[in-house]
């Protein structure tokens, strides 16, 4: 089987490109099937030779990313946020309003394969919603005028590169800052800052030499004590988990490997989170400063920052802002003039995954594999990319340590809580008059942010999103702070008008859609919850579901074989403890009640054969 001739020479353009490295999978087939919107057969079957794999590991990888298509999806695949706040603000009346005016049904292409319409997860636009994406490109602050806009760009065959720029404007929102969003570094500063620390001496060696890391540690204290402020700053990972980011440099520093690599985690799925993208548009030199800090301490030559399909819309900017540094000397061989640093960063743009937050599953990824977490230990200090030692960071945690080689570990100590050093990026969303971007110092109260952003009437907020914890009105008193509400920066606000049992069933679905699978808890878990909270939710439960969710929940915290199948059930602990009432006056009975109907089911079929008549089968054989 052939591709056509017209897709064949863009293909071998697009393999030649990436050098058929067979780790570029996911890369390659991204903009492989830009042309057409989707992955024909014969293009899978031509990749799978080029590139030396089994046909059923490529089509396996395609069929694994959301935004990656093995059937035909239109030349304009449309994808409206379903995040809780997009429902909040009437995305499903959008939907209906553009399917309506393009004639397509949701869920399907138009029979001209112009255009198909559906929802997606949560786009990263939390605080300009409702928002959708059309062929990656962002489109937020969604009315009836856009969407009337919208339909008429696409009927008209306007490539969406071409819109008006200020449909797809996307702003920053920068509501608050502090020593991160406040920061006045040039390009270079963290790295000369981290240089200058102990003596210095020229390293003349060639690029294939192996025993770089090993001499440039010998002969400079610059990353020994660029190490030890990191360490002494007490900075702990934004991404979540919230392990010491020194700790975990000089564990990935003292691994045995052929290579060290540096890579950025900017897949940030987490429904009602979005600062980090936020940083990558307005402060990219401080991630890639931070970033080639990193490198310098690990003797690492490679970065990567794994950027979520979402945020396609900053690939442009951030691949010119790469350019510009490798221009000025600060990415490349030799960096800011000193012999043998030679450190660079590529990016990879995701395609639709949220397990890829995770980062193993993120290092799957970048190896141009399924996003599948990978069984712990080892981890990716000692045995990540490509087996090899590997730092994994989020874009804020490497921000913070560039703010560090500049001003020192007991500076950065000194902010914030005795257990939470330095500031917080929230990403705040929901019922508030001034959704947005906030850093604080760690410490900071709920009730502060709440009043910050012009948050009335709240009874809830969920904090670090679905994954994390949602507390009630008599928890306002509460710190943002590892020892007390840690978060990997998300802040949604519910107002008293807001059904919190309708919020934790939108977090159930979510998780159902993003599982990838591969364990069994997780997959029929997280299904058996999303049929529960529906059955409820059409007011056919009873108390046994409820007593049913707790079950399956317990199960899925033991069983699961990574974090999202772990925390699936958060959102569904803390509504039912703090909301429970919500739950309950949707109940048909507190006692048994059956989901499926089965004589109601066989009313129909009994009344064909005439079998509810009790005289029609006299005298028939049995």
């Amino acid at each position: 089987m052939k591709t056509t001739p017209e897709v064949l020479p863009e293909v071998d353009l697009i393999l030649d490109r990436y050098g058929r490295d067979p780790t570029a999978l996911v890369q390659i087939l991204r903009e492989v099937q830009e042309p057409a919107g989707w992955l024909p057969p014969a293009t899978i079957t031509y990749l799978a030779r080029r590139l030396g794999l089994p046909r059923a590991r490529v089509e396996g990888v395609a069929g694994f990313y959301s935004f990656l298509h093995l059937e035909p999806a239109g030349r304009y695949r449309v994808r409206f946020s379903d995040n809780i706040t997009d429902r909040m603000a009437g995305n499903l009346d959008l939907l209906d309003r553009l399917c309506t005016a393009l004639w397509v049904e949701r869920g399907k292409v138009s029979e001209d394969g112009l255009v198909s319409v559906d929802t997606t997860s949560c786009t990263g636009m939390c605080d300009q919603g409702p928002a959708l994406l059309v062929n990656g490109w962002a489109v937020p602050r969604l009315d009836a005028a856009r969407i009337d806009q919208i339909a008429e760009l696409i009927r008209d065959g306007q490539p969406v590169e071409s819109w008006p720029a200020e449909l797809l404007a996307v702003e920053d929102n920068i509501r608050r800052k502090d020593i991160l969003l406040g920061s006045e570094l040039q390009p270079g500063d963290a790295i000369r800052a981290a240089m200058a620390r102990g003596r210095q001496e020229p390293l003349e060696l060639a690029s294939n030499d192996r025993s770089w890391r090993e001499r440039i540690d010998t002969t400079s204290l610059g990353p020994t004590a660029t190490l030890e402020e990191i360490k002494r700053s007490n900075l702990r990972g934004r991404g979540g988990a919230g392990f010491t980011t020194g700790l975990k440099w000089e564990a990935c520093r003292n691994a045995v490997g052929q290579a060290h690599y540096v890579v950025c985690n900017a897949d940030e799925g987490e429904p009602g989170t979005f600062k980090d993208r936020v940083l990558l548009a307005g402060y990219g030199d401080l991630l890639f400063e931070g970033m080639t800090v990193c490198a310098y301490v690990l003797g690492a030559r490679q970065g990567f920052l794994y950027l979520r399909g979402e945020y396609r819309h900053l690939l442009a900017p951030l691949e010119a802002a790469l350019a510009r540094r490798r221009a000025d000397g600060l990415l490349g061989e030799n960096i800011c003039g000193q012999r043998g640093f030679h450190f660079d960063i590529d990016i990879h743009l995701g395609a639709g995954a949220y397990v890829c937050g995770e980062e193993s599953a993120l290092i799957e990824s970048l190896e141009g594999k399924r996003g599948i977490p990978r069984n712990r230990p080892p981890y990716p200090v000692t045995h990540g990319y490509l087996q090899q030692p590997t730092t994994v960071n989020n874009v804020e945690t490497y921000c913070a340590a560039a703010l560090i080689a500049i001003n020192g570990g007991a500076w950065y100590r000194n902010i914030g809580t005795a257990k939470s050093a330095g500031t917080k990026v929230l990403s705040v969303s929901g019922d508030c008059a001034r959704p947005g971007v906030y850093e604080y110092p760690f410490g900071v109260t709920v009730r502060q942010v709440l009043e910050d952003c012009g948050a009335r009437d709240a009874q809830a907020v969920q904090v670090s999103g679905p994954s994390g914890t949602c507390i009630d009105s008599g928890e306002f008193d509460r710190r943002i702070a590892f020892e007390d509400l840690p978060t990997a920066g998300a802040f949604m606000v519910f107002d008293g008008s807001r059904d919190m049992f309708e919020v934790a069933r939108n977090f159930v679905h979510f998780f159902a859609h993003e599982s990838c699978g591969f364990c069994t808890p997780c997959r029929v878990g997280t299904t058996l919850l999303c049929r529960l909270m529906d059955k409820i939710a059409r007011g056919k439960g009873s108390r046994h579901d409820i007593d049913q969710i707790y079950r399956v929940s317990r199960l899925l915290q033991a069983s699961s074989h990574c974090g999202l199948g772990h925390t699936s059930c958060n959102p569904l602990f803390d509504t039912l403890k703090r909301f429970r009432p919500a739950y309950e006056t949707r109940l048909e009975s507190l006692d048994f009640e059956p989901a499926f109907d089965l004589d109601g089911a066989l009313a129909r079929a009994r009344a064909v054969t005439g079998r509810d008549d009790p005289g029609a089968h006299i005298g028939e054989a049995p």
